[in-house]
């Protein structure tokens, strides 16, 4: 039995990439001793970063000092690059002239310094039970309300309405856009259940921000959450950016330096937001390297960088439906609209070992497991996980079309290598791909690489 590769097809205009990225040129070993042009397929874990962030790091990196502690000249310009970069990170967001902007190392911890800021007497905060596990379980904490979705949008904003106003409601957390499907929930909708009720809202923009302008002010929205790896920037940085007077009557979020006025041997004076939860040496990298980013996505035409997802998702929707065994998920039936990600599972096969099959005969990354939202996999049906491929700015439709060869050729002719599981992971048996020359550090592939606890097998 054999297959049709996609390029081999009637296919659709070609899709060029919108932006060069790090990895436009990188080869992947296969255990067959070849290899081909890597295929990344997981801009929803960590997407690659811009060209335009790699050289402005290049640049910054001579000037690499410590931030607010210096009078030498590396140091201002560190300081000086540091702020220019929270204020680029702000007007990209739309944030009010009084808001906050605070330099985080992610969404997570950006989504954990608001739980410590939710004022105890407020009420409760509210959430639906298809959030990302970083949106979920800060606000376990306190006092919580899970809302379990609906079969349909519609369905689910008047469940989450009636929720709100059954009790008092200091905060709504919500994620803009599903980590697992890509589906886009209505942010103006949202605003307006908030409000109704007497309650803020936070928007985890993790999975939004890179694909989509979002614009808080305009839109009401009074804190926003967001990651840098996830938006074309490396080094670890994100941002909580809202509302300053929960933050400035909040505890400090890491205590140490720079996060103080004034210290005594019995007492503390500690500074205003946002430098009250920013203890420690800033990660002046990491900022720049977000802000650089915001700056290049912000010059792309209105609209682009959505048709470009769109025009790639559906080609890669169409060619699974042609794949024996391949179902794509979904939670709403009346969803219309969402981000570059296609979720799906492999009648018959476990999601590990397909996407192991994909990386070591085909070179192609994926992402699969449970992705940080297990009450959700659950009720999609995929409760052992699942396969995500999720594309951006530096995709291409050969991306795609590989991918649904890849798949063509496992339902028709099988695996062509042996694989075994191995500390939660399934690897080729054996595992013959070299690992990159990177000076200074050696590495290795294979079983001595860990899972994380929650995707392990």
């Amino acid at each position: 039995m054999t297959y049709s590769p996609v390029a081999a097809c009637d296919a659709p205009a070609a899709i060029a990439p919108l932006l060069p990225v790090a990895d436009a040129h990188a080869e992947a070993p296969l255990v067959d001793g070849t290899s081909v042009r890597y295929v990344n397929l997981d801009y929803a874990a960590s997407a690659p970063a811009l060209d335009a962030v790699t050289r402005q790091l290049e640049a910054a990196l001579p000037y690499y000092s410590s931030v607010h502690r210096g009078a030498g000249y590396a140091s201002q310009v560190s300081t000086a690059l540091y702020e220019r970069s929270r204020e680029v990170i702000g007007e990209f967001l739309g944030a009010r002239d009084d808001d906050v902007v605070v330099i985080t190392r992610n969404t997570t911890d950006a989504l954990n310094l608001l739980a410590t800021a939710v004022p105890a007497d407020a009420g409760d905060v509210v959430v639906l039970d298809v959030e990302h596990h970083a949106n979920l379980l800060p606000w376990r904490r306190g006092a919580c309300r899970v809302v379990p979705v609906a079969s349909t949008l519609a369905a689910t904003l008047a469940a989450l309405d009636a929720e709100v106003a059954s009790a008092p409601t200091a905060l709504v957390a919500v994620t803009g856009c599903s980590n697992v499907t890509g589906e886009l929930l209505p942010l103006e909708q949202l605003v307006a259940i908030a409000r109704r009720h007497g309650a803020r809202i936070c928007v985890d923009g993790a999975q939004l921000v890179p694909h989509r302008r979002v614009d808080i002010g305009a839109l009401g929205i009074d804190y926003i959450a967001l990651s840098g790896h996830k938006a074309y920037a490396p080094h670890g940085a994100g941002a909580l950016v809202g509302r300053r007077d929960w933050l400035d009557a909040a505890p400090a979020y890491l205590a140490g330096g720079g996060a103080v006025r004034e210290v005594t041997a019995d007492s503390v004076e500690w500074a205003s937001a946002p430098q009250r939860h920013e203890g420690g040496t800033p990660n002046v990298l990491g900022a720049v390297a977000l802000a650089t980013a915001f700056q290049t996505l912000s010059l792309l035409p209105q609209g682009e960088l959505a048709a470009h997802e769109h025009a790639l998702a559906e080609r890669l929707r169409d060619g699974l439906a042609a794949v024996p065994g391949v179902s794509v998920l979904r939670i709403w039936d009346d969803s219309t609209d969402q981000v570059g990600v296609v979720t799906f599972v492999v009648e018959g096969h476990d999601s590990g070992r397909v996407a192991a099959y994909l990386s070591a005969e085909h070179g192609i990354g994926v992402r699969d497991g449970r992705f940080c939202a297990h009450p959700l996999v659950a009720r999609l049906g995929a409760s052992s996980g699942a396969i995500r491929a999720s594309m951006g700015v530096g995709s291409r439709d050969e991306d795609v079309d590989r991918l649904v060869d890849a798949l063509a050729a496992l339902a028709a002719e099988g695996e062509g290598w042996s694989y075994a599981l191995d500390g939660g992971r399934w690897v080729p048996s054996p595992d013959t791909r070299r690992a990159p020359g990177l000076p200074a550090l050696g590495i290795t592939l294979g079983s001595s690489l860990p899972a994380s606890p929650c995707e392990a097998h």
